[in-house]
C-alpha cells in the first residue's frame, strides 16, 4: 500500500550520527551484561545515597541471587515479582532474574490489595522481591496468592556500615516490621545471597523468549501483561542508545521507579551499556535530587514533566551549574510547549528532548532528534528501523498528511503479545501493526503530534488512568446509577491531569458532599491513589450520542471549567 508513511519522510531529519537501519546482535541481556561486566569491572554501576557498586559487585551480587533462585527450585520462564523502590536491591535483581532464564514483572507500590493479587496469581509470580517498608502490601495479598517466596530488603541495605547503623538508629532511614507468612518462604534480601557461590550464573535463553511481564491499564477489565521478548527489549535498547548517542561515559539521573517501563527500560539499557546510574529511592524527593545532581553532576536527566516542574519551583534547582549536562529527556506525558524556554534556560538550549513510547513496544518508538530539530509539542520521528503510519479510524484507510489518525507501529521492539489475553492481542496486534490507541497528525517533515486518545486515557503525573476501568468500578458502587470519568488540565501541575467523574445517582440518593465522600472512600479501597477522582460532579443525566454513547467530549467542555483545587 502506497502511501506517504511509506517514503518516511522522517528519515531525512535524522541526525548524522543515526542511520535508519540497524545492525542487531543476537545477544540476550544476560549475555550483554556479561560483556559489559568484563570490559568495566571496576567502573561505578550505581551510586546510592553516597555508596557506590561497581559492575563486578553488580555481577557477582546477582550471580549469588540467581543461584539462590535456582536452588528454591525456579525453572525458566518462571515469574518473580519485584516491589522495591529504586535501590540497590532492585537492580540486582533485575539481572539475577535473568541470569537465573526467569522472567520478572514490576509490582508498583501503588496497586491496591485488589490490583495487587491479580497481577501476582494473573504473572504466576513464584516469588516475591520487597522491601520492609513495603512488606505490609505483600502480607496483606499472601493469603490470596500462590507465590512461595518472600525475599525482604532494606533502605538501608548496601549503604556504608556506620551510616547503615546510624541512619535507623537515628530513625533517619524508614524501616518496617517484617511477620512470618503463613505458607510462604521469607528471609531478608542479605540471607537469600549468604554462602551462595560467586561463580558465574546463566541459564541459556533464546532471543524469543520472555525477558518481562510488564502490566499495563486494560481499557475493558484488570490489567493486562504485556509480554515483552529478549530480542523486543535488546533491539529497543540498541536503538534508543544509537539515536540518543547515549555512551558508556555518562551519568543517568532519573526519577523514574524500576517497576514503571521507562525506568526499566533506562535502567537496564544503562546497566548493559556501562553507563552509571544514580538510584533515587524516592521519586517525589525533589531536594534529594537537586543535592544529586549538584553532587554528581550527572550529564543525562529522564524524568516525567511532573518531576521537571517541581525542580522548577526551587530557586536552589536553577541555581545549580548544569554546565555538563547534554540533555534531559522528558516521557510518559506531555510537556507543555510554554514551558520548555523556561527549563532550557535553566538546563541550556536545546537540550530538551521529548518522546512516544508504550509498554507494548518495550518501549520507544518515537523521539526528538538528539541534536537536531527539536519541535515543541511534537513527539519526534520513528526511530530506526521503526514504521509509522496513521490510520483514518473511519475509513481504516491512511490518514492524509497533516491529517489525525490512530498511530500504528511495526517494528523490531514491538511485544509478543498480552499474556492469556488472545483477544485483546488480535486487536492490538494486526498483521505486524501494533494498534496504539492514540491519535496523531504528521507535519510534513515527518514530525508527530499527538492529538488525542481513542481508549480515553488520563495521564496523572505519567501514570495512566483508563476511564473505561474506572468507569466500570463506579457502576458497581450501589449509589450509583450511571458514572463516566474523564481527565481535565491540572492546574497545579501544568502537564499532567486530574481525573475527574460525571455521576448520575440512583433515585431516593442524595446529592451531598457526604455522598461524594461515600463514592471517594469505595474508590480509595478498590483502585489506586492516582487513580481516584479529584473532582466529582452529580448531574441529572449524560450527555449521549444518538445511540446513547455517553459523549466525553462534552463532559470535558463541561468539567473543565471547574477544576478545584
Amino acid at each position: 500500500m502506497g502511501d506517504i508513511y511509506t517514503e518516511k519522510p522522517w528519515v531525512k531529519n535524522y541526525d548524522k550520527h543515526a542511520p535508519p537501519t540497524l545492525k542487531y546482535e543476537e545477544k540476550t541481556f544476560a549475555e550483554k551484561f556479561r560483556e559489559i561486566a568484563e570490559k568495566y569491572p571496576d567502573k561505578t554501576a550505581i551510586i546510592y545515597m553516597g555508596s557506590k557498586l561497581t559492575f563486578r559487585d553488580l555481577d557477582v551480587l546477582s550471580n549469588q541471587l540467581a543461584a539462590y533462585l535456582i536452588k528454591i527450585g525456579l525453572k525458566p520462564d518462571e515469574v518473580v515479582g519485584l516491589h522495591m523502590p529504586n535501590i540497590p536491591a532492585n537492580y540486582i535483581s533485575i539481572i539475577a532474574v535473568q541470569k537465573a532464564g526467569c522472567v520478572s514483572t514490576g509490582l508498583s507500590p501503588l496497586l491496591t490489595p485488589h490490583e495487587m493479587e491479580h497481577q501476582i496469581n494473573d504473572s504466576k509470580a513464584k516469588v516475591i522481591m520487597t522491601v520492609d517498608i513495603l512488606f505490609a502490601k505483600i502480607a496483606e495479598v499472601a493469603g490470596k496468592t500462590n507465590f512461595s517466596t518472600v525475599i525482604v530488603s532494606e533502605i538501608a541495605d548496601y549503604l556504608p556500615g556506620v551510616k547503615r547503623v546510624l541512619g535507623k538508629l537515628l530513625k533517619k532511614i524508614p524501616t518496617a516490621e517484617v511477620r512470618p507468612l503463613a505458607g510462604k518462604t521469607m528471609l531478608r534480601f542479605p540471607d537469600a545471597l549468604k554462602d551462595m557461590p560467586k561463580n558465574r550464573v546463566e541459564v541459556k535463553r533464546k532471543m524469543d523468549d520472555t525477558i518481562f511481564l510488564m502490566y499495563t491499564g486494560g481499557t475493558t477489565g484488570p490489567s493486562k501483561g504485556a509480554i515483552l521478548t529478549q530480542r523486543s527489549y535488546m533491539s529497543n535498547r540498541l536503538q534508543v542508545l544509537n539515536w540518543l548517542d547515549l555512551v558508556p561515559e555518562e551519568m543517568a539521573l532519573s526519577a523514574f521507579p524500576l517497576f514503571h517501563i521507562a525506568g526499566l527500560a533506562l535502567g537496564g539499557f544503562s546497566m548493559t551499556n556501562g553507563t552509571t546510574q544514580i538510584c533515587v529511592p524516592n521519586p517525589r524527593d525533589a531536594a534529594f535530587l537537586i543535592n544529586c545532581i549538584k553532587t554528581y553532576k550527572p550529564t543525562v536527566i529522564v524524568n516525567v514533566p511532573t518531576v521537571f516542574f517541581e525542580l522548577m519551583k526551587r530557586p536552589e534547582f536553577k541555581q545549580l551549574d548544569l554546565s555538563n549536562l547534554k540533555w534531559c529527556l522528558s516521557a510518559a506525558a506531555p510537556f507543555p510547549p510554554e514551558y520548555i524556554n523556561e527549563l532550557e534556560s535553566v538546563i541550556g538550549k536545546n537540550k530538551f528532548i521529548e518522546l512516544y513510547g508504550m509498554t507494548e513496544t518495550s518501549p520507544v518508538t518515537c523521539c526528538n532528534p538528539r541534536y537536531g530539530k527539536k519541535k515543541p509539542a511534537s513527539i519526534g520521528m520513528p526511530l530506526a528501523d521503526t514504521e509509522f503510519r496513521l490510520i483514518d479510524p473511519e475509513t481504516g484507510q491512511p490518514a492524509k498528511p497533516g491529517e489525525p489518525g490512530e498511530i500504528t507501529i511495526r517494528g523490531p521492539q514491538l511485544m509478543k503479545g498480552y499474556y492469556k489475553q488472545p483477544e485483546e492481542t488480535a486487536n492490538a496486534l494486526r498483521d505486524g501493526w501494533m494498534f496504539t490507541g492514540d491519535v496523531a497528525k504528521m507535519d510534513e517533515e515527518g514530525y508527530f503530534y499527538i492529538v488525542d486518545r481513542l481508549k480515553d486515557m488520563v495521564i496523572v503525573s505519567g501514570f495512566k488512568v483508563f476511564t473505561r476501568e474506572l468507569d466500570d468500578v463506579l457502576i458497581k458502587h450501589p449509589d450509583v446509577d450511571v458514572a463516566a470519568s474523564i481527565g481535565i488540565p491540572d492546574p497545579d501541575r501544568p502537564g499532567s491531569e486530574r481525573v475527574a467523574a460525571a455521576i448520575v445517582l440512583k433515585p431516593g440518593v442524595d446529592r451531598s458532599d457526604a455522598e461524594k465522600e461515600k463514592i471517594t472512600k469505595y474508590l480509595r479501597d478498590t483502585v489506586a491513589p492516582y487513580k481516584v477522582p479529584k473532582t466529582i460532579e452529580f448531574m441529572d443525566q449524560l450527555p449521549t450520542s444518538g445511540v446513547g454513547k455517553v459523549l466525553k467530549r462534552e463532559l470535558r467542555k463541561v468539567m473543565a471549567p471547574g477544576v478545584k483545587k
